[in-house]
């Protein structure tokens, strides 16, 4: 069976994230969503999403396809259901399609589809971008328990603290002396070849990926992920970042979610909480208005590529485009625009050929090549975000 995984009718409320992949390759828990489908599947997949993305994340289709909802992250329940579609046969979620069968060519018409009620609760899905960081706990413990199921862990350092020893799990070659690990409150998964440094404490649910690092005497608490190749110091809360990112030195991120080749400089700090304790409302890119979020604790989504200088200070619920590059003194507004240059004293473009100069080189630094096809990702998003950019 080919198994495709598209975007669905949440996409736009997934932005910036979603402005340089498709919903598929959004990291929750440990793995990408797309990774997961495929575990679980035992198939690789490939994706319907927009235009300007599809020669990066090209579709392939077959004879015989099965189109899964990629806003919906896999359960034993769920993939027994999709594994089970035949022709004409659909699965919905309140009035939803979440999977269904097709043939090359087919013109989908549900009315004639045989449809099945998706009815178990175990229902995880992102709807939203703040989503992604409030319920990364549930997903770390469905990562944890797929990862590890029937699998040994490399022992505990002697000389490293651990509470809850069977709900910590550290692949090879990973390295952590002198830290303190505590899973009581959910499990912790340490990468291969990670490292955690000299007293560094870990709170569960956590999950450090292949080849990250966390620096020394840092503070993280439970529903962190830390992706791939990133590396992290300070105080970090209840935040995803999606990998190659950098939150090296100290300052306090929370309730918030990090894309890919992004850097924090020292001592950045965001709020995740008004003063007046209010609900927290966050930029939405479909309505051009903000949303609420029906949060107390929200901080800052921050898309590929955008970088800020030392001691910036983000506002409660703050929203960062894609390669952008913020500095200076004061709060910048909580909705910077993709390819905006500046800080609270105002905003000016950030052209592409100098965003790409230095794409090139972040990227050249973990043996990456930035590719044309990224170039013209980055393009598409310049042009598409340059009405917010006027206003």
């Amino acid at each position: 069976m080919n198994y495709i995984l598209f975007d669905g009718n949440v996409r736009n409320q997934l932005l910036p994230f979603t402005f340089t992949r498709p919903v598929a390759d959004i990291r929750i828990g440990i793995l990408t969503i797309r990774e997961k489908w495929e575990k679980m599947l035992g198939f690789t997949t490939t994706t319907v999403t927009e235009d300007y993305l599809s020669d990066a994340f090209p579709m392939v289709e077959m004879d015989a396809n099965i189109l899964i909802n990629a806003s919906f992250i896999p359960s034993e329940n769920l993939v027994g259901l999709i594994k089970g579609l035949s022709e004409n046969q659909a699965i919905f979620y309140k009035d939803e399609p979440l999977a269904f069968y097709t043939t090359e060519g087919q013109e989908v018409d549900f009315e004639s589809y045989d449809i099945t009620e998706y009815s178990y609760d175990d229902v995880l899905r992102i709807e939203h971008s703040w989503d992604i960081f409030s319920k990364n706990h549930l997903a770390i413990e469905r990562d944890f328990e797929l990862l590890t199921k029937g699998r040994s862990s490399q022992p505990i350092p002697e000389k490293t603290v651990a509470f809850n020893e069977a709900q910590i799990f550290i692949e090879e070659g990973a390295t952590l002396p002198l830290c303190s690990l505590n899973a009581t409150d959910g499990p912790i998964y340490i990468g291969k070849h990670a490292e955690i440094m000299e007293g560094a404490m870990i709170r569960g649910p956590f999950a450090l990926c292949e080849d990250a690092t966390v620096k020394m005497a840092a503070k993280i608490y439970g529903g962190t992920t830390i992706g791939p190749h990133s590396k992290v110091g300070g105080e970090v809360n209840n935040s995803v970042l999606f990998g190659y990112s950098n939150k090296g030195h100290d300052g306090f991120l929370g309730n918030s979610v990090i894309g890919e080749w992004c850097n924090l400089g020292a001592d950045t700090n965001n709020s995740n909480l008004k003063n007046n304790y209010a609900e927290v409302r966050l930029w939405d890119y479909e309505t051009e208005g903000f949303a609420r979020t029906g949060l107390q604790f929200c901080g800052l989504m921050m898309g590929d590529h955008s970088k800020c200088g030392i001691n910036t200070m983000f506002n409660t619920g703050t929203v960062v485009g894609v390669s952008a590059n913020i500095f200076g003194s004061g709060f910048p507004r909580n909705f910077i625009p993709s390819f905006s240059w500046g800080g609270s004293g105002g905003m000016t473009t950030y052209l592409t050929k100098k965003a790409f100069e230095v794409a090139k080189v972040v990227m050249s630094r973990r043996g990456i090549d930035f590719s044309e096809t990224d170039a013209k990702i980055l393009e598409h998003v310049f042009e598409e975000s340059a009405k917010w950019r006027r206003s």
